[in-house]
């Protein structure tokens, strides 16, 4: 154990100091061109498995035994569960991810799967057909996997926890939040659904040549996925543009409108001065692969779409203005930055028989969809 340790730690330190741990920034991790440096997760599982709580008061109940662990609604930790092929899972079942819960201000620790459970929760409605679940489900585990396998800390306020529970990472529902969540009947059926979501996908990531993806998703699209260089500013082979349609059909945040006016408009885009006098001037610059807008100028300067987008708190960055005396309203199409996985897209195709993998391939480009314990992750350089 000591000596897998010990090789885990020389192969991560290779991997922090490659030209690809420094082209990321914002928890997004890729590279270009790769060295073998293998990084088993059974070696990830070694290494973690002896991290264990004693004190059930800061955890809020013992890692082995899990909260409820002979409840009828089977909130037992996910490790206890067999895979769906009977394959052995082992190394994955060894792998705990340590959550730090920001409002109550302490640290939770679960078993991969349990953690999936929980941001499955978080993430996305339960009444979601179960096919766009397991998709969410898949792409759940892909991120957090991926984070492991690289140590990456971005984000992290607190030591020796993994992730926290909010957007940052991933949102994630505590097991006794959980079991309190639904009540009667509801309550026994969306945790049964949500574990047969992680059941029948456990173990499976979603890969590029090979390597875990940054498995990015937002809610709703504008009809369209976005080029991830248009967002983030780092082209990714598999998070390209591709057509979504159905998020407009079922999606109730398909269209917004707010309304600023014209003072707490120009406060809220830095312009002052000159640049803040009378009604605005706002003219389309440049468009995305996605329609989304890229460029825009306000009273002759230029800011990007998100910049827009952020310091006005639009829902997403394909929007419309309409200038009036004393304000400006703003229209949305979609929410969230559009890149990967629309889950309301994905739900929309799991109603028209889409299967899990299917809609991974359509919003992940050129992905597989594999089983994380027998996949030796290589890292680029």
């Amino acid at each position: 154990m000591r000596r897998n340790r010990e090789s885990l730690i020389r192969q991560l330190r290779l991997l922090r100091t490659s030209r690809f741990w420094q082209m990321f920034g914002v928890g997004i991790l890729l590279g270009a061109s790769i060295v073998f440096i293998k990084l088993s997760l059974t070696e990830i599982a070694g290494s973690r498995s002896s991290v264990t709580n004693t004190n059930e008061s800061t955890l809020g109940y013992h890692v082995s035994e899990g909260l409820g662990a002979n409840s009828k609604v089977d909130l037992k930790p996910m490790t206890e569960l067999e895979s769906p092929d009977g394959s052995d899972m082992n190394a994955l079942d060894r792998l705990n991810v340590r959550v730090y819960l920001t409002k109550e201000k302490r640290m939770e620790i679960v078993p991969l799967e349990t953690y999936v459970q929980g941001v499955l929760a978080g993430e996305m409605p339960v009444d979601f057909e179960l096919e766009a679940l397991k998709a969410q489900a898949i792409a759940a585990r892909t991120y957090i996997v991926r984070r492991l396998a690289l140590k990456d800390r971005s984000g992290m306020e607190v030591e020796n926890a993994d992730v926290t529970d909010t957007i940052e990472h991933q949102v994630y529902v505590p097991l006794a939040k959980l079991a309190s969540k639904w009540t009667g009947e509801d309550k026994k059926n969306n945790l049964a659904k949500l574990k047969k979501a992680v059941m029948e996908t456990k173990g499976l990531i979603i890969t590029y040549k090979g390597e875990p993806i940054q498995a990015a998703f937002f809610s709703t699209s504008n009809g369209f996925t976005e080029n991830s260089e248009d967002y983030w500013e780092q082209s990714l082979p598999y998070l390209r543009s591709v057509a979504s349609p159905w998020d407009e059909v079922i999606s109730p945040r398909y269209k917004e409108t707010i309304e600023l006016n014209r003072q707490d408009f120009y406060r809220k885009m830095g312009l002052s001065g000159k640049l803040a006098e009378g009604k605005p001037a706002i003219k389309l610059l440049e468009k995305t692969a996605g329609n989304r807008i890229k460029t825009i100028a306000i009273n002759g300067q230029s800011f990007s779409g998100r910049d827009v987008r952020e310091r006005l708190a639009l829902a997403s960055s394909q929007f419309t203005w309409l200038i009036k005396n004393d304000s400006v309203a703003f229209t949305t199409f979609g929410f969230g930055h559009g890149i990967g996985m629309s889950q309301w897209g994905a739900n929309g195709m799991a109603k028209e028989g889409s299967s899990a993998e299917d809609i991974i391939r359509h919003y992940y480009t050129g992905t597989k969809v594999e089983q994380a314990s027998k996949l030796p992750i290589q890292s680029n350089s």
